[in-house]
């Protein structure tokens, strides 16, 4: 274990049966229709990776880069995306594929910016969810954990560009970013 976690959150086995649930389900219910499955980066990229692969079908992908943390440990409620115009997703069944929902600022700007382009549905995928975090209401259609309001870093998630590469989820020491 990493000396800056407090203690493992998710281990690597947990996480991979829970994303291997989530690829039969959304295989599932998007029997015979195209997907377009929308990565929101960077922190989504390990899980997105992991989730396509067990989403059986014909799936699209696209990325897009949005952030509301820059260099802190609170979400600063002014979200920033990039690259949102450039994805053609007219009468497309759109799955937005995010790493986690806190405040629910991102999330609602990308939902709301795919609607108006006229996806014929927007679905969002989450691996954690933090609901009592939440400021604005997000639906989250796929939810892998529902996790306390703790610090958490590791596959794919980060503190300061770090982290990323644990291949669990840990809860970060607080003395480590306070």
């Amino acid at each position: 274990m990493n000396k800056d976690v407090e203690r493992i959150l998710l281990t690597e086995e947990t996480l991979s049966k829970r994303v291997r649930e989530m690829g039969q389900q959304i295989s599932r219910d998007f029997c015979g229709r195209s997907v377009l499955a929308i990565c929101i980066l960077k922190g989504s990229v390990v899980f997105f990776s992991d989730l396509i692969r067990q989403i059986e079908g014909d799936v699209q992908i696209a990325f897009i880069s949005a952030a509301s943390y820059g260099a802190g440990a609170e979400s600063s409620g002014d979200v920033k995306v990039t690259e949102i115009m450039e994805i053609p997703i007219d009468g497309r069944d759109v799955i937005i594929v995010e790493d986690i929902v806190d405040s629910g600022h991102t999330l609602a700007r990308i939902r709301d910016a795919f609607d108006k382009k006229g996806a014929s549905s927007v679905t969002i995928c989450t691996l954690l969810d933090k609901p009592e975090r939440r400021e604005i209401p997000v639906a989250v259609d796929y939810s892998g954990f529902t996790i306390p309001n703790e610090f958490v870093v590791g596959y794919g998630l980060d503190y300061n560009q770090c982290y990323r590469n644990l291949p669990y989820v840990g809860i970060l020491k607080r003395e480590v970013y306070e």
